[in-house]
């Protein structure tokens, strides 16, 4: 008997497979844009909790007197955000979002302490501008990553030996106090982070295709707005030292 197939049908079923293919592509493109805008959102919204502690906490007596009177508390405003982060990258497989959402609200408020001296050593005008340039910077960085088709994966081993790099001349530097060195410190921080902000981002994005739908995309939101996070302050920090004025 001869075999045939109705032209009619293989056409149709290949048209219901194309709109099938097509609708699958919008829901991912739409479930993209809602984790990446919640992931901007927390980390918009530490920053700018960040920055209200770090201001209100420079205005203290007890921030004047441990900036200068460095003390044993000072050491642990100063840890303490390390400390946290090192939980919340440690223990994100155990903990919860709600409770590493919890942690990055509490690393935030640790982090304005912390930078309260920024306030004291700097002024308001300065600071400023170095936070709209870097907020600008950081839009512009994470913008071209997000929607460039250019695969930059291969950034992060050269950027995790710049890291290195730069931890290790940071602490030669506090025994030399090298000015020159320190703004060659400072050139290089900015082109890291800089660096890192671009490649979390795309980092950030591809990951969402592996944990949409699982219970770890919530984690993931918030960890990647931590990474963000960090990126922005330390650029933040790194320009500041060329564009602050000194109270």
């Amino acid at each position: 008997m001869a075999q045939w197939s109705d032209p009619r049908v293989t056409g149709t079923q290949s048209s219901l497979a194309g709109v099938g293919t097509r609708a699958g592509d919008v829901t991912f493109d739409a479930g993209l844009r809602s984790h990446m805008l919640k992931v901007y959102n927390y980390m918009a919204s530490g920053v700018l909790l960040t920055g209200i502690v770090a201001m209100l906490f420079a205005q203290t007596e007890l921030a004047r007197n441990l900036m200068v009177n460095p003390s044993l508390m000072s050491w642990v405003i100063i840890l303490s955000p390390l400390v946290v982060v090192m939980a919340m990258s440690f223990g994100q497989g155990k903990f919860s979002a709600a409770t590493l959402q919890a942690m990055f609200w509490g690393f935030a408020v640790l982090m304005g302490l912390s930078l309260a001296r920024i306030f004291m050593m700097f002024t308001g005008e300065s600071i400023a501008q170095t936070f709209f340039a870097t907020s600008a910077a950081f839009a512009g960085l994470s913008l071209w990553a997000y929607t460039t088709k250019k695969d930059i994966s291969g950034w992060g081993s050269f950027l995790v030996m710049g890291m290195v790099g730069l931890i290790v001349a940071s602490i030669v530097n506090i025994f030399l106090g090298s000015d020159t060195l320190g703004w060659v410190i400072s050139c290089a921080g900015v082109l890291i982070f800089a660096g890192l902000t671009a490649y979390d981002t795309q980092r950030i994005k591809s990951e969402y295709f592996y944990l949409q739908g699982t219970e770890m995309i919530g984690k993931a939101a918030v960890m990647g707005a931590l990474t963000l996070y960090l990126d922005f302050i330390n650029m933040f920090q790194f320009l500041l030292s060329f564009l602050g004025n000194r109270e």
